[in-house]
């Protein structure tokens, strides 16, 4: 029987190498993984501790951790870490020589311009994924909705939204 740890293991170091533009990429896989094939959390959970890793002062790879520690304590927190952090970081130390030395290459630039929307599609992707698991009645669809709008559409700050949420939240008008 393979042990919880081994399956956090093989996650975090598969999920870390893919993780095109960062975590946030990869975040609706991570759920699919946590929730509904392993089944160690509700939708919900992965909501709850995505939101209190975005909360936490540090990286946003803070929600690594958190479903480490929910899945198997302390070593599960420290497996989980240590797996997302260690291939990304080996093979960014190991690649920066290689693409800077074809830093005028045209190749270069168009894969960086491919990159660009690809990794805005997987984070839009995550953020539809977390509000599935968050959002329970029809107003906070309706502040979902208006939050990505102004984050797409103008150049108001987003906690501007979620700010005015919060106060009308307070005020049990939401």
């Amino acid at each position: 029987m393979k042990s919880p740890l081994f399956d956090l293991t093989t996650l975090f170091l598969t999920l870390s190498l893919l993780a095109v533009g960062g975590l946030a990429s990869v975040i609706p896989e991570m759920h699919r993984e946590v929730v509904e094939v392993q089944g160690w959390m509700s939708s919900g959970t992965f909501a709850d501790l995505y939101a209190i890793a975005q909360a936490s002062p540090g990286p946003n790879m803070m929600v690594v951790t958190l479903i480490g520690w929910h899945v198997g304590g302390l070593a599960g927190a420290f497996v989980a870490t240590a797996a997302c952090c260690a291939p990304s970081c080996l093979l960014t130390y190991f690649v920066h020589g290689l693409w800077d030395r074809f830093k005028d290459a045209p190749w270069r630039r168009i894969v960086q311009r491919g990159l660009a929307p690809v990794t805005a599609g997987l984070v839009l992707a995550s953020g539809y994924i977390v509000t599935r698991g968050a959002v329970e009645d029809w107003q906070a669809y309706v502040v979902t909705g208006i939050t990505l709008f102004v984050a797409l559409r103008t150049r108001i700050h987003p906690l501007w939204v979620m700010a005015v949420s919060g106060v009308l939240g307070v005020l049990g008008l939401l």
